[in-house]
């Protein structure tokens, strides 16, 4: 049987054992669906840095924002910045 909070002694708090709640932020948008004038280019490494983390790996699209489209144009264009060494494969040093 479930008890009430008078009986538990307890006044506006939650249980201890009841999962919490997240409370869902503003879904992020698009950069490339918000302005049609961005081009993703594999020529511009001052845009794809943007979608590299500091090891070199690519930002993944629940943080980045990016659609599924754009996030699968951009893992391209980076692997092409790297073909042709405008971009790094991996950071070197310590």
């Amino acid at each position: 049987m479930a008890m009430d909070r008078e009986e538990r002694g307890e006044r506006g708090e939650r249980d201890r054992d009841a999962p919490k709640k997240r409370t869902m932020g503003r879904r992020k948008m698009c950069k490339f669906c918000g302005d049609e004038t961005i081009k993703i280019d594999y020529k511009d490494a001052g845009l794809l840095k943007y979608f590299i983390t500091d090891r070199g790996k690519l930002v993944p699209r629940r943080i980045s924002g990016n659609c599924a489209k754009h996030q699968r144009q951009i893992a391209t264009s980076v692997n092409r910045a790297r073909m042709i060494a405008v971009m790094p494969f991996a950071v070197t040093g310590s």
